[in-house]
């Protein structure tokens, strides 16, 4: 970050907020005003729109469906861009996109860290890292296990702070707040769950955010099967239902029913890439066999935790926000192209200008983020790929590249986080390490730009919340704000409110003007 970005960004986050109030101060019971005692926020990783209005379409008795009548249904709703499970989540419960987050993907390069490997900080900066499994204290998990994994710090880059070499845990690469360290800030009590340890980011840069997180490792093997995925989700939606009875996650101890707690489901995800099709039976939206039993297993759980939340009395005076953090590609199975991981940088190898240029990272599903070491290569590399042959080859649609990159995300000349090239293949395109479309090989990507991946379900329940449909395009990243609005807090706390101008949802009733002057 450069120096005058360096003033505006400390100016912004100088701006004094509201006093927030004490949210424990309360009886619990909701009697007085509107706002609500708890937000449940759940993600149903790797739905698109489309699946969630078939779903309630074609299953009006189910959990979600009667859901959905008593919600505002978004269904015109995107996801960050790119729409990775990393920069979707941080924009969900920051309110941020990665160009003030700084959370770009689980498998990523930063220019001014070091490799986990130079503990004195000596050698050249620039390092490619991980959020994903591998930097888990333990190995990676062959069968469901519901231990609360956490981060091997020596498995992190690391960078100087105050001259010291100090790894960068997920949480310090955060560049804005969370709703968790706000609430929590406000004696509320937060919890969450998430399928890897990285998760720790949504504590905040504070890496105070969430008292109660809870992070089994799903790994690749258990991913690749749908029902050890489901029997994943199920050791999550049981923490859930403990803390609906104002338990810990694990049933052992009673902190009380937390302000804000939620989790995600992998179990759809896995179907789509897991079965023939990418999950649908025709190019209709059609669920096949395998997507059809996750998304009955799925409504299954959310169904158990609306009843423990009636149970306990607790349905009029709890929130809840479904969505998901990113659909799959290909939405239409005739339409899905693989596209080998291999091939970008085979066409620059091939190309004179370009063979010389060396790419220490390209992270590669549904678009292709590229940094290079020499970034006075760029537009050489730009110009390559931008050739009709090379565009047609590799299904380009969009190279998003200097002035057009700088039109949503800082300069990468300033900004070490900033991928230099970001190439946008046609909708539809997966980038594999083979050509292969037969099981075992992956069904569905997601990550990318295009519809497919960013087009997902946004549903917020409330009982003072006017249920109904909202065709207007609104963003995930909208969500943080209106969690903070229906608690009775300023979304006005959070950072990314502030330098990105975030507004909250525009629910009628209650407290659907949050983000905005009364």
């Amino acid at each position: 970050m450069n120096k005058t970005r360096r003033i505006v960004v400390a100016t912004l986050l100088a701006v004094p907020v509201a006093v927030v109030p004490n949210l424990r101060a309360d009886d619990g019971t909701g009697q007085g005003d509107d706002r609500a005692r708890h937000v449940l926020v759940l993600s149903i990783d790797g739905m698109h729109s489309l699946d969630f209005a078939l779903w309630v379409k074609n299953n009006p008795t189910s959990a979600i469906a009667q859901l959905a009548a008593r919600g505002m249904n978004f269904s015109n709703a995107s996801s960050t861009k790119p729409s990775d499970s990393i920069p979707s989540t941080a924009g969900i419960f920051s309110g941020g996109t990665p160009a003030v987050t700084g959370m770009w993907y689980d498998d990523a390069y930063n220019r001014a860290w070091f490799p986990p490997s130079d503990t004195t900080c000596a050698a050249p900066a620039g390092t490619t890292f991980s959020l994903k499994g591998d930097i888990d204290v333990d190995l990676l998990p062959t069968t469901p296990n519901p231990k609360n994994e956490t981060v091997d710090p020596t498995k992190m880059p690391r960078q100087l702070v105050k001259g010291i070499c100090t790894p960068v845990l997920p949480h310090n690469m955060m560049r804005v707040n969370t709703v968790f360290e706000v609430i929590r800030a406000a004696h509320g009590l937060t919890a969450y769950s998430d399928k890897t340890a990285s998760y720790e980011y949504l504590n905040g840069p504070s890496g105070m955010g969430i008292m109660d997180l809870y992070t089994p490792e799903i790994g690749t093997a258990i991913l690749k099967s749908v029902s050890m995925t489901q029997t994943f989700d199920d050791f999550r939606v049981t923490s859930i239902l403990n803390e609906i009875q104002g338990m810990d996650h694990s049933g052992t101890t009673h902190p009380g029913v937390p302000t804000i707690f939620g989790m995600n489901f992998q179990a759809i995800n896995a179907a789509k890439k897991d079965s023939l099709g990418g999950g649908y039976a025709d190019d209709f939206g059609t669920p096949n066999t395998t997507l059809f039993g996750a998304l009955q297993h799925v409504d299954a759980s959310i169904g158990q935790m609306l009843a423990a939340l009636d149970a306990q009395h607790l349905t009029n005076t709890t929130a809840i926000v479904l969505m998901a953090k990113h659909g799959e590609s290909a939405l239409d199975p005739s339409e899905r192209f693989v596209e080998l991981t291999s091939a970008i940088q085979g066409v620059l190898t091939a190309d004179p200008s370009t063979a010389s240029v060396v790419i220490p990272k390209i992270t590669e599903k549904t678009t292709a983020l590229l940094w290079l070491k020499n970034q006075a290569q760029t537009q050489a590399v730009a110009t390559v790929l931008s050739k009709a042959a090379n565009e047609q080859t590799l299904h380009i649609q969009q190279i998003l590249v200097g002035d057009s990159l700088k039109l949503l995300f800082p300069d990468p000349l300033s900004d070490a986080s900033v991928p230099d090239v970001i190439v946008i293949p046609s909708n539809g395109t997966n980038y594999e390490p083979t050509a292969s479309t037969a099981l075992p090989a992956v069904q569905a990507e997601h990550g990318g730009f295009n519809e497919n991946e960013t087009h997902v379900p946004l549903l917020v329940v409330y009982s003072s919340i006017r249920p109904g449909q909202n065709r207007a395009p609104v963003t995930t990243t909208q969500i943080a704000p209106t969690i903070l609005y229906l608690l009775g807090l300023d979304p006005n706390s959070l950072d990314a409110v502030r330098l990105e101008g975030t507004q909250a949802l525009p629910v009628s009733g209650g407290h659907g003007n949050g983000g905005r002057d009364n």
